[in-house]
């Protein structure tokens, strides 16, 4: 089972007898709406805040989605996205990072607008931070090395690099907002060589676009050098461990 899938499987323990009811993936990706479209619910709505994901996700379930299913393309700093909906399960899948690149400076806000639209159950999944302090590991300062050198390449393609946040910080916006925490874990991270290579990969294309090749050429060295240390650190320790994800599972207070 992969990191992604023991998550999922950790909220469904959570989840234990209740029903999902309507359900909305507030932050849709491919992982996320195979889960949500594999659960007996009464229906699901799936926000992206961009068309070409959106056409990945409709793809991934297209031969499962049912009529009352719903794909919607928005951006959560519109208010009158789902204003007058109400959902018995919300998902918050890595959101609160990825609404940088959508709505900056939006993330605070975004969880008086989940709790609105939140009937029963809420669950989040983030990612503790792990690109603003210089580590004091090896495997650290690897994953470290490899964050920084993806949010420098995209804010040089004039892209803006997601902003995760820590679950304290994360718990207590959820507080002010209305909802009860019943559970907050931690699940350490193993990165494996196809995180590095994702995230080199993802530079790639960026550096691509860049119009000074003398620029170009040495942030491609740079990623590439990044790559064979962390792989082949990888392969010698069986991955790098480093960090973590949490889950927390919230009702309306």
């Amino acid at each position: 089972m992969d990191a992604g899938s023991s998550l999922f499987a950790h909220i469904e323990d959570l989840q234990g007898d209740l029903p999902w009811g309507s359900f909305l993936d507030a932050g849709t990706g491919t992982h996320s709406i195979r889960w949500v479209s594999s659960l007996s619910t009464e229906r699901w709505v799936a926000v992206t805040g961009a068309t070409a994901h959106a056409i990945q996700v409709r793809d991934a379930v297209e031969a499962v989605r049912r009529p009352q299913d719903r794909l919607i393309v928005a951006n959560w700093a519109d208010p009158e996205l789902l204003e007058d909906e109400r959902f018995d399960t919300v998902l918050a899948d890595y959101l609160i990072g990825a609404v940088e690149g959508f709505a900056p400076y939006f993330q605070g806000a975004m969880f008086a607008r989940l709790r609105a639209l939140t009937a029963r159950r809420f669950y989040l999944v983030g990612l503790e931070p792990y690109v603003a302090q210089d580590p004091a590991t090896e495997a650290g300062r690897l994953v470290w090395e490899i964050g920084r050198f993806r949010d420098a390449c995209l804010l040089l393609a004039g892209e803006r690099p997601y902003r995760e946040y820590p679950m304290r910080w994360v718990l207590d916006r959820m507080a002010e907002a209305g909802f009860r925490a019943i559970a907050a874990r931690r699940f350490p991270i193993r990165y494996q060589a196809r995180f590095v290579n994702s995230q080199i990969d993802m530079c790639a294309s960026r550096i691509a676009l860049l119009a000074d090749p003398a620029l170009a050429s040495a942030l491609t060295a740079r990623g590439e050098a990044l790559r064979a240390r962390a792989l082949a650190f990888a392969a010698r320790e069986g991955g790098i461990r480093h960090g973590f994800d949490y889950v927390i599972a919230a009702e309306p207070a």
